[in-house]
Parts: structure tokens; C-alpha cells; sequence
């Protein structure tokens, strides 16, 4: 373990007082290594445990990126508790972190984490309809602005919901939700997040639990679904990484925390073949040439660093958690390219 990784400790004791619990907060520090002097980014601020964290760690200076509207407030509150001169919060999708980083005055950086998918504030508050634990309006939108999750449910078609929960949610039972959600809006649109749930229920019905397996609510794959593609999630991610490779110093750390398998396979993907691990050739490009490309990016590891049992037990948001993460090379930027495996 590097230097200082355990001053990060009670940073995270900190934040899961505050009922949000930062997800691999430690093995994230590890990965980064930051050192004095160093500028990382913080991409998905979220509730600041992440660079709560980092700060703790090192004297060095975090960049913090958030969408959501309510994110500033609270960023502002949390550089006036812990260390204003050492933490900048630049509003915006981390997707455009190419073009917001030296907006904000920052060229290249040294390290870079990404925390993919829903943040925990969004997750507890009703009024977000993110989850269907809580009734509150189906929006899902973490910027406010733009199609809420009630505008796809009322206005797709019944094959374009069949293919937004096959890709999006990998749901095996797509062509009955899609076929009862519009047979059911044309008397009532759907407005709430129970409303929906309640329709997937009676549609597919309940699971049998099965001894030693936690049993999952048949809404959860629509549910994700329709957050991916209110939110262009997966877009966000491939956007992000791009940017990440043009951004980071030469030695800069890249770490992605995801959260399911189409993200963690956008994520792996990407980093094996900007590793040189894969042929990452396409119909317009024979894989000699690619293979003759220098590697941006050196993997920290091959396999996924996941949560241990008792951080589960802990945070069971954590369960899914895969994280991964890379060495930025003095290659040059490989930048995106038509047909790449991963994108």
C-alpha cells in the first residue's frame, strides 16, 4: 500500500456519517497514489467522498466535476469545510472534462477517477425518480434539464422500449414490459415511479426467492434502462475516457469505479486495447496496423478490483462495484476512431 493511503481512513468514516458511503475509497487512493503537488480530478463528485479523500492523502490540489444542479452547493460547502485553496468544482458532465479542465485553467493532470452511474443523493431522493423504493415523479435526470424517463415511457414505441430494456437492461421479458406499458398508458401515461414498478409486477410478477441468493425487484433492469438513456450513461462513459487519455500527464493514473456489466465492458475493453492487450482493428483498418500502435495507457492489473465481504456488509450499494485502473505512457493520443471494439 502507498504512502498515506491510511490518513484516507477516517476521511471515509467522515462521509458514511453523512449516510453516503464512498465505494472502494481506499483501493481508489491506493490507485492513484497522489503525491504533493499532484492535480487530480474527482469526475463524479457526487458527495466529495472521493476527494475528501485524496485531499487526506496528500497536499495535492482535486478537481472535482459534477452534472447534477445540486452538486454545487454542496461542493461549495465541502471546500469551505475541508481545504478551499486545494479544491475546485467545475459544473458539467464529466464527458466534456476535455474541454472543461482548461477551461478551468487545467492542461494535464496527474490522475483521474471516475465513479460511473448514480450517486447516492440522487438514489435517496424521491423527487429524482431514480429509484423505486420511494414514489416520486419518473424523471431521472441528473442535469434536470432535458427527456425524462416519463417522456420515453409515453411516447416510444412498443419495439423501441423492446430495445431499450434488451440493450440497456439486458432484460430477458422486454417484449412483455414493452407490451404491457403501452397497452396500459393509453388510459393513463405514466407520471410516477411506483406506477411503473407496479406495471413491470403484474406483468412478469414476483421472483421465488432462492436459498442464498438475494432476490432483485423485476422493475430494477427497466428501471436502469431508462436512467442509461435519459443520461446517455454509457455515451457519458466512452466521451470520458477519450478525454482522459488526452488529458492525463504522461504517468497520470486513470481509475473507473462501474457499477454493471455494459459499463465495466466499455471500461475493460478500452483500456485492453489502448494497452495493447487486444487487436483493436476494425473493417476500415487491417489489425497489423493497429497493432503497430504504441499503448497509451499500462494496466495497473488485469483482472477487476472488487469490494471486500466486509465492505459489502457495510455498504451493500457496493456489491456490483468493479474497479480498474491504467498508467497514462508518453504514447500519443489514439483518440476515437470508427468501428473501435469498445465503443
Amino acid at each position: 500500500m502507498m504512502a498515506g493511503a491510511d490518513t484516507c481512513r477516517p476521511a471515509v468514516t467522515t462521509a458514511v456519517s453523512s449516510g453516503h458511503i464512498p465505494v472502494l475509497a481506499a483501493e481508489i487512493v491506493d490507485a492513484l497514489a497522489p503525491r504533493a503537488g499532484d492535480i487530480i480530478v474527482d469526475a463524479t463528485f457526487g458527495a466529495g467522498g472521493y476527494s475528501r479523500a485524496l485531499l487526506a492523502a496528500a497536499d495535492c490540489h482535486v478537481v472535482a466535476l459534477d452534472r447534477d444542479p445540486d452538486a454545487a452547493s454542496r461542493a461549495a460547502r465541502f471546500a469551505s469545510d475541508v481545504a478551499p485553496a486545494r479544491f475546485t468544482f467545475l459544473p458539467g458532465c464529466f464527458g466534456d472534462l476535455d474541454t472543461l479542465l482548461p477551461a478551468g485553467g487545467f492542461d494535464r493532470v496527474d490522475g483521474i477517477v471516475f465513479d460511473v452511474g448514480v450517486s447516492s443523493f440522487q438514489l435517496d431522493e424521491a423527487e429524482r425518480g431514480f429509484s423505486f423504493q420511494s414514489d416520486g415523479p419518473l424523471d431521472m435526470r441528473m442535469s434536470r434539464v432535458g427527456e425524462s424517463a416519463a417522456d420515453i415511457v409515453n411516447a416510444y414505441s412498443e419495439a423501441e422500449l423492446v430495445a431499450l430494456f434488451r440493450e440497456y437492461g439486458e432484460e430477458p421479458k422486454a417484449r412483455r414490459i414493452a407490451a404491457a406499458i403501452v397497452a396500459e398508458r393509453d388510459g393513463t401515461p405514466f407520471s410516477r415511479t411506483h406506477q411503473l414498478a407496479d406495471l413491470v409486477v403484474r406483468t412478469v410478477g414476483q421472483p421465488r426467492p432462492r436459498k442464498g441468493r438475494k432476490t432483485v425487484h423485476p422493475a430494477t433492469r427497466v428501471f436502469q434502462a431508462l436512467r442509461i438513456l435519459v443520461n446517455d450513461e454509457l455515451g457519458e462513459l466512452r466521451r470520458g475516457l477519450l478525454a482522459a487519455e488526452a488529458r492525463l500527464k504522461t504517468g497520470g493514473r486513470l481509475v473507473v469505479v462501474s457499477f454493471h456489466s455494459l459499463e465495466d465492458r466499455i471500461v475493460k475493453t478500452f483500456l485492453a486495447e489502448r494497452a495493447g492487450r487486444v487487436p483493436a482493428g476494425s473493417r476500415h483498418r487491417p489489425p497489423s496496423l493497429e497493432a503497430a500502435r504504441p499503448p497509451s495507457f499500462d494496466l495497473k492489473r488485469k483482472s477487476a478490483v472488487k469490494p471486500t465481504a466486509a465492505e459489502v456488509d457495510a455498504n451493500p450499494r457496493a456489491r456490483s462495484a468493479r474497479l480498474r485502473a491504467a498508467v497514462r505512457t508518453p504514447a500519443p493520443v489514439w483518440g476515437a476512431k470508427d468501428g473501435e471494439g469498445w465503443s
